[in-house]
């Protein structure tokens, strides 16, 4: 039997950074094996390339400007079109606008797939001239996938389409980030003080105005903080301006590595988005897998119930400087619920949150979606029970 074959089509990939990127990775590493897959995305910044990573073919288009956060090239819509003629699945991760507009272009006609990672929130501007070009694209997707059932609830484009939408939730190997690696680390694990850890851009939505206010009244820890962006200046003066210098600690870019050791060694992983462009909290999962309880915030998205509040971790409002505060410090005077809590996060990813899960329920739509004897059509049942219909066949050991 001929192999399904895939295009992976995104902004970027990796070794870019994000975790749309990790997430394309981990897809490509998972499935390369049942599918021929390729990968299309835009350089950061740069003449185009074609290479392998892992084993799979990688083009990724010349670029040389940006445009609110997205990339611009004028030779994607012709790679595109070369790339995806022999393809039966394209699967686009969004939001990427441009994307959506060159797909429409190219009269593709095969079975499209949509990631719908996040909704696009800052750019109310540029959003209301995209908004006609995502809705034709979403009546032409075959399927869209999100990573939770709130991302469906909370999102101001997707309700009209609900049969169209199949619930994916990311995962992680929690084998991977019990490894210890003899890296160098910073932290000081003497049990005189506690460290707190965050991961991620330091853009707008994360929160981290509010972490750092908040951290202010924080006694015996330190604040570690991994990560680039456009707010690293305004965060650096408010760690002098509060009196912090000494106890927050910016580490900038780090490898995967080093990545894993932080995540090893802290003793609380915090997360305090207050938008939702914060649709998962992918990042969540790698700290849960290393046994460390989380604080969140309670947005209504898919961030609460990765990890749930009283469980695995304490769930505030967002912006809620005192909350935060009173969070922190809990979690930093009491070893026995910080135990508690890491143990139960590393089950729950177990139990719900694996790669190996995660590419299971992705082939699942991939032979549902190319099926001869599986309808594609959405009239009188949803994607999403379809999906499930095919797994269980498969797991009684039915066919397609």
């Amino acid at each position: 039997m001929q192999k399904l074959k895939v295009l992976q089509f995104a902004k970027y990939y990796h070794p870019a950074l994000g975790g749309i990127e990790k997430v394309a990775l981990d897809l490509s590493d998972g499935i390369r094996q049942e599918v021929d897959m390729k990968v299309l995305v835009c350089q950061n910044n740069g003449k185009r390339s074609r290479d392998r990573v892992n084993g799979v073919e990688v083009l990724r288009s010349s670029c040389y400007l940006k445009v609110a956060s997205m990339p611009i090239s004028f030779s994607l819509w012709r790679d595109l079109k070369r790339e995806s003629k022999d393809r039966d699945i394209i699967h686009f991760h969004m939001p990427f606008p441009l994307g959506d507009l060159l797909l429409l272009l190219t009269g593709y006609q095969g079975k499209i797939i949509a990631w719908w990672h996040s909704d696009i929130v800052k750019q109310k501007f540029l959003l209301q001239l995209y908004k006609p070009i995502m809705t034709a694209f979403l009546k032409r997707a075959d399927c869209i996938m999100v990573s939770a059932e709130r991302n469906i609830e909370s999102s101001g484009f997707l309700a009209p389409y609900k049969d169209k939408c199949v619930v994916i939730p990311y995962g992680v190997d929690p084998k991977s980030y019990q490894r210890a690696e003899n890296i160098a680390c910073l932290m000081k694990n003497d049990g005189t003080r506690k460290n707190i850890l965050f991961i991620g851009r330091l853009v707008y939505y994360k929160g981290l105005e509010h972490l750092l206010k908040a951290f202010q009244n924080i006694k015996n820890a330190d604040l570690w903080l991994i990560g680039t962006g456009k707010m690293h200046p305004k965060l650096l003066q408010l760690s002098e301006e509060y009196g912090l210098a000494d106890r927050v600690h910016f580490l900038g870019t780090v490898d995967a590595a080093t990545r894993n050791t932080y995540l090893q060694k802290c003793d609380i992983f915090v997360l305090p988005s207050v938008a939702k462009s914060e649709a998962f909290g992918l990042v969540q999962l790698e700290a849960m897998a290393c046994g460390k309880p989380v604080i969140n915030t309670l947005l209504p998205t898919g961030v609460p119930y990765v990890s749930e509040h009283g469980q695995t971790g304490i769930t505030v409002e967002p912006g809620d400087i005192k909350s935060l505060t009173e969070a922190m410090q809990t979690l930093v005077d009491d070893d026995a619920l910080r135990e508690r809590y890491g143990k139960n996060a590393q089950k729950r990813v177990a139990e719900l949150f694996t790669t190996e899960k995660m590419i299971t329920h992705i082939w699942a739509v991939y032979e549902t979606l190319c099926s001869d004897s599986v309808s594609c059509k959405h009239t009188e049942t949803s994607l999403q029970t379809q999906i499930n219909f095919c797994e269980n066949s498969e797991n009684n050991g039915g066919t397609f």
